[in-house]
């Protein structure tokens, strides 16, 4: 998150008043509903229209162009997908009170899993992989491309170091150092680009009766290597799930396992970082993902697979 990102999400305070102005100007039918502001977000601030419905307002620069990307393409992947995932309903438009495009979402029930836990964790891994097999299926030409993330580990080592240096590993780092090496190491992704989620952790997972039951938070869609959504074995599935996973799975190769790993481990050390900030009480800090993030590199470093 940049410094431009946070000034611009402090311009405008976005309350329930100005989510119920919102409705009654632009879809009056859906005013009466009651509006419930939902914790966590990152580039888009929630709120619960009613049972079925979210509307999530956009607190970052880049929040608008994510929430154009999701309305044209989720409702061409949703039907495909067995989990269950958000679908645009509607649109409100630019106004003298709010100058950016906003959405409303068809609600996904169940609660995300950085605020819950998998009990059930062969059904998740099995559910998580059917998912994205379903997903990953060759993009068209159109598909949004590569941005800040989605290339070959070996384009993010700048990162890596950072949040390597940045969080505690508890004499833990030559490993986590190993992995790494290992993924920037491997041959990149060979295959033709397909659909990635591209932001898969515990905050964009949503868990019933134990086991997955939702993904949420595609504004990081990309055609590319399917490595980034892989490393969700770890990052997301409990401690024993990665094999069962990539059984499951049944299309990742060696290299590809290799990437997803050092992906992960990648992805371990952003949530501690977070979670660090979260603790300090800095901006962007996110508390429940430290003890997240910790849980996921143990499993990185514990794997049985790659």
């Amino acid at each position: 998150m940049t410094d431009s990102d946070s000034d611009s999400a402090a311009e405008i305070e976005i309350t329930a008043d100005l989510v119920r102005d919102l409705l009654r100007e632009q879809h009056p039918d859906l005013a009466g509903l009651a509006v419930r502001e939902v914790a966590g977000g990152w580039d888009n601030q929630q709120w619960r229209l009613g049972d079925e419905l979210a509307v999530r307002m956009p607190r970052t620069e880049r929040a608008p162009e994510l929430q154009r990307k999701e309305a044209r393409w989720l409702p061409l992947l949703a039907p495909r997908l067995p989990l269950a995932v958000p679908r645009p309903v509607r649109v409100g438009e630019p106004s003298a009170r709010f100058p950016k495009c906003w959405t409303i979402m068809t609600w996904v029930p169940g609660e995300p899993l950085d605020r819950t836990s998998i009990s059930r964790g062969d059904h998740a891994a099995d559910a998580l992989a059917d998912f994205l097999r379903a997903l990953h299926a060759p993009a068209p030409a159109e598909a949004p491309g590569v941005v800040d993330r989605g290339a070959h580990p070996g384009a993010y080592t700048e990162g890596f170091d950072h949040f390597f240096r940045s969080v505690a590993l508890d004499g833990r780092g030559d490993e986590v150092r190993a992995v790494w090496d290992d993924a920037v190491a491997a041959p990149a992704w060979e295959g033709p680009p397909v659909w990635v989620h591209g932001d898969l952790h515990p905050a964009n997972v949503v868990v019933s009766d134990g086991t997955l039951s939702g993904v949420i938070d595609f504004g990081d869609l990309f055609a590319g290597d399917p490595a980034w959504d892989l490393a969700a074995a770890w990052v997301v599935l409990p401690e024993g799930a990665a094999a069962r996973f990539f059984d499951a799975y049944a299309h990742a190769d060696g290299a590809t396992i290799r990437r997803a790993r050092g992906l992960a481990a990648l992805k371990s050390l952003f949530l501690m970082l977070m979670g660090h900030n979260g603790d300090r009480g800095l901006p962007g800090g996110k508390p429940a993902w430290g003890p997240a993030g910790r849980a996921a590199l143990d499993r990185v470093l514990g794997t049985d697979v790659g």
